[in-house]
Order: C-alpha cells, then sequence, then structure tokens
C-alpha cells in the first residue's frame, strides 16, 4: 500500500503525524509492505506548517495514479473574528490559499478515483469542500466549521470519524488518532488495530458513522 500525506503551508502538523504513526505502527505489526509519503503539490520541498518552528519535508509530488491513500489535514492558525476576517494568518486564509496552487487538481483526481481513499483530519474536509470535491457526500470536521461545510452542499455530520466509502474524515485534531486506527481496521483488520491502541496507549473514541442501519426516530 502507498500512502501519500499532503502538505501545504499552514498546515497542522498533530493532523499529520498522529494518523501517519498509526498507519506505521499497523504495519510494523504486520510486517506487511507498505510506503508512506509526505507530498506536495509542488513536490519536494520543505513545508512549513502553521505553527512556527515546525516544518516537513515533502520527499515527492502528490501522485493520486499511483497512491493508495491520501490523507488530507487541516490548517493550523488563528480563528476568524468573523465571516469578513481577511486576517491571512486565520484557517480560512490559509485554506483558501492553498486552492491557488495545483493542489485541488491533484486532489480532484484523487477523489474521482474509485480505488484510492482519500481521509481527513480537521479542517482537511473543509479544503475539499472548498475546492467544490465533495458536494452531496457525507464528511465531519472541527465543530466550529461544520455550518461552513453545509453550507458547500456536504453533509456535515457530527461524529468522530464518518466512513463514506472512499471518503474518510476525522473531526477535530485529535481524531486523527481514531481515523487512522479505523485505516487500520479497515486495510489489516481489527485485531492488528487493537494492537495499535495498546501500543499507543490510546482506544478509539465514538461510533464510526456510517450510512446505513435504521434512521432515528427523534433527532438528537
Amino acid at each position: 500500500m502507498l500512502a501519500q500525506f499532503v502538505l501545504f503551508d499552514g498546515f497542522d502538523p498533530l493532523d499529520v503525524i498522529a494518523p501517519f504513526e498509526v498507519l506505521d505502527a499497523g504495519h510494523l505489526l504486520t510486517d506487511s509492505e507498505s510506503t508512506i509519503e509526505f507530498v506536495s503539490a509542488e513536490g519536494a520541498r520543505r513545508v512549513p506548517s502553521g505553527i512556527p518552528a515546525i516544518s516537513l519535508d515533502a520527499t515527492a509530488r502528490l501522485d493520486p495514479d499511483r497512491a493508495d491513500l491520501v490523507v488530507i489535514p487541516g490548517a493550523a492558525g488563528n480563528l476568524p473574528d468573523g465571516p469578513n476576517d481577511q486576517r491571512p494568518d486565520t484557517i480560512p486564509m490559509i485554506l483558501a490559499r492553498s486552492l491557488g496552487t495545483d493542489l485541488p487538481a491533484l486532489l480532484r483526481e484523487a477523489v474521482e478515483r474509485t480505488d484510492t481513499t482519500v481521509a481527513t483530519v480537521c479542517g482537511g474536509s473543509l479544503l475539499l469542500a472548498m475546492a467544490g470535491l465533495i458536494k452531496g457526500r457525507s464528511a465531519t470536521t472541527h465543530r466550529l466549521a461544520m455550518d461552513t461545510l453545509t453550507t458547500t452542499g456536504v453533509d456535515a455530520i457530527d461524529a468522530r470519524v464518518v466512513d463514506d466509502g472512499d471518503l474518510i474524515s476525522g473531526a477535530s485534531v485529535t481524531s486523527g488518532l481514531d481515523l487512522g486506527l479505523y485505516l487500520v481496521e479497515r486495510e489489516l483488520g481489527p485485531r492488528i488495530a487493537n494492537a495499535v491502541e495498546k501500543l499507543i496507549a490510546h482506544e478509539r473514541r465514538g461510533t464510526v458513522w456510517r450510512n446505513t442501519g435504521h434512521v432515528p426516530a427523534i433527532a438528537i
């Protein structure tokens, strides 16, 4: 399996590192063949996160034709004071700047490939929504951005992890651990996911939402 973790200027480092370590641990425990890459739309470069003094090195260009899994983080920055806040260091502005690169076109390729799973953490789903790539799909994001997700035509679900087939999304920052564990369970099975939970001393939180089963008779 080839997993590519997308980096862009201003990304949230925990959105990347948490699921990265979980996936890496899963493959370590099974000794299975896998490659995990940090990638960017521009190719190999040092990519600054939204937290000063933290950068990661992208070693390749995002390549949806090769990737089995594409993981998209959110951004780290200031919260906007309101819908008209244009400060460049706010999370919506950081995400918006990434849309001016080659990233949206590459992400479109990933979303449209039926044999590629796209996973997002926190504002990663908002990035896809702002690019118009997941209209009509079910996804979650940080609770402060749920309304924004809805306005883009996404079915915003208040859950820790949402499984919409080849689109898997995690809510706020620490949900990257839970999303990573769910991805391990999907690929390698529940016994390996349980072993990783023990290894990292983290029990997965929340029920993974899927659009199956009974619909609640009362709105909760």
